[in-house]
């Protein structure tokens, strides 16, 4: 799998993940795209964000220090995380949350 629209084509939500692209790239423009330990990536000098299909939500990947930074409103949501990902489920995308978030890790991992 070389490209992010191929990705996306082989998973079954495939409408909540061109969305959830869409956001990353109008949220991060001076990053390119591209897959990296197999999901799509956000990079500039180094991974800034990841986001990956998983059968019952969308994982969102920024990192543990953005977990942290973050934790208040993942649980106001009502998504669960671990260590370094976040948990959303495919029917409760917050697209101001995802803009947020990719801002602060583009922000603070540079």
């Amino acid at each position: 799998m070389d490209t992010i629209g191929e990705y996306i084509t082989k998973q079954e939500h495939q409408d909540e993940l061109r969305m959830v692209r869409k956001i990353l790239q109008e949220t991060l423009p001076e990053c390119i795209e591209k897959i990296s330990w197999g999901m799509p990536t956000y990079y500039k000098n180094h991974n800034i964000i990841h986001f990956a299909a998983n059968k019952k939500h969308l994982g969102i990947y920024p990192g543990a220090d953005g977990i942290e930074a973050f934790q208040k409103a993942f649980e106001d949501h009502g998504y669960g995380y671990s260590k370094g990902a976040v948990r959303i489920p495919y029917d409760a995308i917050d697209e101001q949350l995802i803009i947020s978030l990719a801002k602060w890790c583009y922000e603070h991992h540079q």
